[in-house]
C-alpha cells in the first residue's frame, strides 16, 4: 500500500493519479460568502461542464485545462493549500494525515461500489453548469462536506 509507505511527494505519477476516487466533488461550483470573515466555502450541486453527471468522471480529464482554464490540477506541491477540497478527498485526507477512507476504491480492488454506497460520489446528484439557469446561491448543498470512514 504505497500511500502508507510514501509521502505524497515520493509517489509516482500513476500512484498519485490512482488516489483520485472519481467522486466528482472537486468539480462542483463553490461559493465563498463575502460577508463572512472566515471565508466559509459553500458547495453547490452544479458541476463543471466537463463532469459526466451520471458517472462522476471528467469527460476529458487529459485535456481539462484546455477546456476549463481555471480547473485546478491537484499536485503534491499545492495539495496542502487547497482547503476547499471536500473533506472526503483522498488527497486532502492524506495531506492531513488521515489515511484513505474505508470505502476508497484502492481498498476494494478498484471497485467504486463501496464509495457509491457510502454516498461519497456526485454521480446522479448534480446538474451541469450548461443546464442551470438559476443563481448558484439557490443551489447550495451540504452533502459534499460529508466524510465517512
Amino acid at each position: 500500500m504505497f500511500w502508507q509507505e510514501k509521502t505524497l511527494e515520493q509517489m509516482t505519477h500513476e500512484e498519485w493519479e490512482s488516489l483520485c476516487d472519481g467522486c466528482g466533488k472537486c468539480c462542483l461550483h463553490k461559493l465563498i460568502d463575502e460577508d463572512d470573515q472566515q471565508e466559509v466555502i459553500h458547495y453547490t450541486d452544479v458541476s463543471c461542464r466537463l463532469l459526466n453527471t451520471k458517472t462522476g468522471f471528467c469527460s476529458d480529464y487529459a485535456n481539462r485545462k484546455r477546456h476549463v482554464p481555471d480547473c485546478v490540477v491537484i499536485t503534491p506541491a499545492n495539495v496542502y493549500d487547497l482547503d476547499y477540497m471536500p473533506p472526503s478527498c483522498a488527497y486532502r485526507r492524506l495531506a492531513e494525515g488521515r489515511g484513505l477512507a474505508s470505502w476508497h476504491p484502492l481498498l476494494h480492488d478498484g471497485d467504486r461500489g463501496p464509495m457509491m454506497a457510502a454516498g461519497m460520489s456526485a454521480a446522479g446528484l448534480v446538474d451541469s453548469e450548461d443546464q442551470v439557469t438559476e443563481d448558484l446561491e439557490l443551489r447550495i448543498v451540504t452533502w459534499p462536506l460529508n466524510d465517512s470512514d
